[in-house]
């Protein structure tokens, strides 16, 4: 079975903005402070690590095979996404960490367009 060119793309995107999540989240400050202790800090990593794997399986039930509610899942992950950034441009302005997070949004973005345009329209509802 051929999977369609934009599925391909869709799979492509969606990976390479995960890995820049979890590049990102591998080189987080990890300094405990007043705020954040080391379990804190621990814990949010961990949940971090466990959301990232999540939106794999997400993408692969997606990609290899045909389900098309993972999709949405990960358009609702990417709309939550984009307001968490909004909210940390607005408090700290644009940083290096947060470049990348744009960058991995648009990823995100440009992978589910495709997800949801061309040959890909007829493949999640099999």
């Amino acid at each position: 079975m051929n999977v369609p060119r934009n599925v391909l793309w869709f799979e492509v995107l969606l990976y390479l903005s995960l890995t820049l999540d979890a590049v990102s989240v591998a080189f987080q400050d990890r300094t405990p402070n007043a705020n954040m202790t080391e379990q804190m800090i621990n814990a949010g990593t961990l949940m971090a690590a466990g959301l990232i794997l999540l939106l794999v399986y997400f993408v692969r039930l997606a990609a290899e095979r045909r389900k098309n509610w993972p999709r949405w899942a990960l358009a609702a992950a990417l709309v939550l996404s984009v307001i968490s950034l909004v909210q940390l441009i607005a408090e700290k302005g644009l940083a290096f960490d947060s470049g990348i997070e744009v960058i991995s949004c648009a990823l995100t973005a440009a992978g589910l367009y495709f997800s949801f345009t061309g040959d890909a329209v007829g493949w999640f509802d099999a």
